[in-house]
């Protein structure tokens, strides 16, 4: 199918991006990466009067450090996000997630702000930006504002952005010492969107402890969803196989996918739990023998 007829802009700057959204506001579609709105626009799922293209703002596709942590432009290339050696220094979550994104000829296109916007409740980054503790900032003609990435993602394909503002920036705060992370997922293909998926950040005190964990399961609900309870039961214990196992358990217990076409309830929910353990397993591995 083709899309429907729209204006279509190509503004150069932040500026002239945000006050084109002010003035079509009721019926304006950002394009960044194009991997999911041309598709909608295809198939007629979107139909929008102006297409506001921010290709050319290349303010929004750095990718700096910054007292420690990563500032990433929302225009950033999710390719480039798998290649960084910034990346994989600062935010080993991220690297190890970013070759199931997709295909390399999607993540060549995709952006991360584009991935984050559209809001998949199935996309690996969402999880991983709430795992992170990201925070989000987004901009209007009306001014600036930061949001924490559990703030961000409502329900699925949507987000807290309002039809003028657009996301510019994605701050992580420095990688903490003695900290692990692992992102795992069940998928029927690789690069489909996961059945299930789970990505932990875990951390160790001085003593070989747990001193805070970060469990997100993503594909098992209308968003990202932390299972609190599961990283309460980890804090202040030994980083053991029962704990993991338990944590999956309460993973498991915190969540209510539905029945569709591609699996049950039950079997994302009995997946959450079994990624949860496996993937604390991992990251305790990776922190290594020096944090006990």
């Amino acid at each position: 199918m083709k899309p429907p007829r729209f204006r279509y802009d190509d503004p150069a700057t932040v500026e002239e991006a945000l006050d084109l959204l002010a003035r079509h506001a009721d019926g304006a579609k950002v394009l960044a990466g194009g991997q999911s709105l041309m598709p909608m626009l295809n198939f007629r799922l979107a139909r929008p009067s102006h297409v506001v293209d921010i290709n050319r703002i290349a303010a929004l596709a750095t990718m700096t450090s910054a007292d420690g942590g990563l500032r990433l432009g929302s225009l950033v290339r999710q390719r480039a996000l798998e290649r960084s050696p910034l990346i994989r220094e600062r935010s080993p979550l991220i690297a190890g997630a970013m070759p199931l994104v997709g295909h390399p000829q999607i993540r060549t296109r995709g952006t991360l702000g584009g991935n984050l916007a559209h809001a998949d409740p199935a996309s690996e980054l969402p999880a991983v930006m709430i795992a992170l503790g990201a925070e989000l900032t987004v901009r209007s003609a009306r001014g600036s504002r930061r949001l924490a990435a559990e703030a961000f993602f409502i329900a699925a394909l949507t987000t807290a952005l309002a039809p003028d503002e657009l996301l510019t920036e994605i701050a992580l705060p420095p990688w903490p010492a003695r900290t692990g992370a692992h992102l795992l997922e069940v998928a029927k293909r690789h690069g489909d969107f996961a059945l299930g998926g789970v990505a932990v950040t875990l951390t160790l005190d001085s003593l070989g402890r747990v001193a805070g964990a970060r469990i997100v399961g993503f594909g098992v609900g209308p968003r990202p969803l932390r299972a609190i309870d599961a990283e309460r039961s980890l804090v202040g214990g030994a980083p053991a196989p029962a704990a993991f196992a338990e944590a999956g358990r309460l993973a498991a217990a915190s969540v209510d996918p539905p029945d569709d076409i591609h699996a049950s309830g039950a079997y994302r929910k009995r997946l959450l739990g079994v990624l949860t353990a496996r993937a604390l397993t991992s990251a305790r591995s990776s922190i290594g023998e020096c944090a006990a």
